[in-house]
């Protein structure tokens, strides 16, 4: 399974919601990155992404987005296949 990472903030509910549907689809490790806790993090973010809202969700190495982008891409069928390539 391709590592996850997502760039999350505290009290953040589209960050629960992602973190609740990659649970359902198998996912049991996701790298937090707490924004809201470090300045250079949500510089990183903002570079990576070119994006200023959280959660921003990459899978290996693709930006997938934030959790409307996410669920579309479990909607669609094609979540598990980036997931597992």
């Amino acid at each position: 399974m391709q590592p996850v990472t997502m760039y999350t903030g505290a009290f953040c509910p589209y960050c629960t919601m992602a973190k609740k549907l990659l649970a359902a689809v198998g996912v049991t490790e996701i790298k937090e990155i707490r924004v809201d806790k470090n300045p250079a993090d949500f510089a990183e973010m903002q570079q990576l992404s070119g994006q200023r809202s959280i959660p921003q969700i990459f899978i290996g190495d693709t930006h997938v987005g934030g959790f409307t982008d996410l669920y579309r891409l479990q909607r669609q069928g094609e979540l598990i296949e980036l997931l597992n390539p």
